[in-house]
């Protein structure tokens, strides 16, 4: 999904005035987001107005964070935890840089970096959180690979989580949360929490405008958070499947259609469709019933 240009958005004027905000190259910061990053004068300021000397409480990555709506909220709301939003989609960047310069935030960055080689911008144990908000499903077979709750990424972040680190998840599609629970017992992780409606359960959590939009169409946002435990003795990557396997039999249950899955529900009910009727036919008296 690639965000849309607004009008008279010039891209490379946008990404050169918020380059403060923006880190095109994580790599070198790897083992030292904390303290690079800590404002000028060594203290930050805590939310409970003290101040923690020389580097940042915690460090936080939005794993594609999109325009940056969450990241920076987040950030505005502990001034001592660093958060950083990862995307590859230059526009985002441009978007999310913007956001932050136009808040004034000092513990906020963005990187501008593919999220499938997260584990090359941190150090083993330096992330305190990853936030999975919204992660596009990848429906079909082929791009299971590409999910960002794979069980091979999730052991991934296994080696950038701090020992009690944590992973969020939300999304709109059920069948990715289904394959994201069954993906995290692959990869060894516990389970904290679930939510099927994290928006009536956790109504003060930040909201990205993605977000409001789907609540605004009647979509329930469903939540976990999990923790590693042991890492398995003999992992192998799972089997790739599609994520039509997590659609439920009868389509007639189905009360929102994930973002991603509208074809694949329309070409399912018109087959559906077209079998009832076969099937209605075949049973009448047109198809032969009665006759010698």
């Amino acid at each position: 999904m690639h965000a849309r240009t607004p009008k008279n958005f010039v891209l490379e004027e946008n990404l050169e005035r918020y380059a403060d905000f923006i880190e095109p190259a994580p790599q070198g910061y790897a083992g030292r987001w904390a303290e690079a990053c800590c404002p000028i004068g060594g203290a930050v300021a805590r939310a409970d107005g003290a101040t923690h000397p020389g580097r940042f409480r915690e460090v936080r990555l939005d794993l594609g964070c999109g325009k940056g709506a969450f990241t920076v909220e987040a950030a505005r709301r502990e001034p001592d935890v660093l958060f950083l939003g990862m995307d590859d989609e230059p526009l985002c960047m441009a978007r999310a840089g913007g956001l932050a310069a136009e808040r004034g935030l000092e513990n906020v960055v963005f990187l501008a970096w593919d999220g499938h080689r997260v584990t090359e911008a941190f150090a083993p144990g330096e992330l305190a959180r990853i936030y999975l908000n919204f992660p596009t499903p990848f429906p079909r077979k082929r791009q299971a690979r590409l999910r960002l709750t794979d069980a091979a990424c999730l052991m991934a972040y296994r080696r950038i989580l701090a020992p009690n680190g944590t992973l969020r998840l939300k999304t709109d599609s059920r069948p990715l949360y289904l394959f994201t629970l069954e993906e995290l017992a692959a990869a060894g992780y516990k389970v904290l929490w679930t939510s099927g409606d994290a928006r009536e359960d956790f109504p003060d959590d930040p909201a990205s405008g993605y977000e409001d939009r789907l609540a605004a169409n009647g979509a329930k946002v469903l939540a976990l958070e999990a923790t590693p435990g042991p890492a398995p003795l003999n992992f192998s990557p799972t089997p790739q499947r599609g994520l039509v396997e997590y659609l439920p039999q009868d389509l007639a249950e189905l009360d929102y259609v994930p973002l991603g899955m509208e074809g694949t529900v329309r070409n399912m009910r018109n087959r559906e469709a077209r079998l009832w009727a076969r099937g209605r036919k075949g049973n009448g008296p047109a198809d032969g019933a009665g006759k010698r």
